[in-house]
């Protein structure tokens, strides 16, 4: 009970304030400094996830214009069918518009990611 007793009553020092080399962490907002000290990564959290989406969109971006070559490929291997000119041109098509959803979302989360780095700045 006495133990218990010392330990509520002690003065502390928050956990946060000094680490084991004694020196005093920054104030971030963050917490990206935290990262160092637990073996983490110190990237910033709203570059990580701006990377992820684009690697993401990227390889979307990659997918589509794959189906664009399929529907190429297809089409130049016909030779005059035209049930297989047409599946070519619905291949070709499908890509189109899927490239340009891609496009159009890449430019969406890139403004969003923009204005919300520069809303959570400090500068």
């Amino acid at each position: 009970m006495m133990l218990g007793l010392v330990a509520v009553l002690a003065p502390t020092t928050p956990a946060h304030a000094i680490i084991a080399d004694e020196t005093p962490i920054t104030t971030d907002d963050l917490g990206v400094v935290y990262g160092s000290y637990t073996g983490l990564g110190s990237r910033d959290v709203r570059d990580t996830v701006a990377s992820i989406i684009r690697v993401a969109l990227g390889l979307l971006g990659i997918v589509a214009v794959v189906i664009i070559i399929i529907g190429g490929f297809t089409w130049m291997t016909a030779g005059g069918n035209d049930e297989k000119v047409g599946e070519a041109k619905k291949w070709i098509f499908s890509g189109v518009i899927g490239l340009a959803i891609i496009l159009s979302a890449y430019a969406l989360a890139n403004y969003v990611i923009a204005q919300l780095v520069t809303a959570t700045s400090n500068t």
